[in-house]
């Protein structure tokens, strides 16, 4: 299982790099990522998280098409900030998912800490769904999901994901860095 994981932080890596410049080719990367861990989190009984990957698969083709589509007139989409609806509606999507979520997998056998686990699944998905539609402040959410991802890896021994999800804790902080940084470029006026 160690090769199949390095692979997949690999490619987790990447994926999220190309995601903090815009890269369109960090959804195909993030699809290899998803697949791999989707086998990582069911042998180690990180069902919430084995369940996130899935839904990433998902969220990975529907955030390619919008980032290439998902604009003005079908055009590409730009960076935009989370209005104070979308924030609403995304505390009451990430506070309604993880209790749906505890409940399920805490009675499931070999569940490993699913109150944690189901919390940061919750604000995963919200996060994710924030990037494909490159809502600023889904770097916001990543960076605190990372902070609490890191010693629940090490805690289930997954080191080399727990190295990767200190590198996206990294990625996260640049990505909110350069997402602000375009975003201010597209509200500054173009000089003639």
């Amino acid at each position: 299982m160690s090769s199949v994981e390095w692979i997949a932080a690999l490619a987790g890596a990447i994926s999220v790099y190309l995601s903090t410049r815009e890269n369109i080719w960090s959804w195909p990367t993030a699809i290899v990522n998803v697949g791999l861990y989707i086998i990582i989190f069911e042998k180690s009984g990180l069902y919430s998280d084995m369940g996130l990957q899935v839904v990433y698969l998902v969220l990975s083709i529907y955030g390619w098409y919008e980032w290439l589509h998902g604009g003005t007139n079908k055009s590409r989409l730009d960076v935009s900030r989370a209005s104070p609806r979308v924030w609403l509606l995304s505390a009451m999507a990430g506070v309604g998912g993880w209790l749906v979520i505890w409940s399920i997998t805490r009675r499931l056998h070999g569940v490993a800490i699913p109150s944690v686990d189901s919390a940061l699944t919750a604000t995963s998905l919200v996060a994710q769904w924030m990037m494909t539609r490159k809502i600023l402040e889904n770097w916001i959410l990543w960076i605190a999901a990372d902070i609490v991802y890191v010693p629940m890896y090490i805690y289930k021994k997954l080191y080399v994901t727990s190295g990767l999800y200190a590198v996206f804790l990294i990625l996260a902080i640049m990505g909110l860095v350069e997402w602000k940084r375009s975003l201010d470029r597209q509200r500054s006026p173009v000089s003639s």
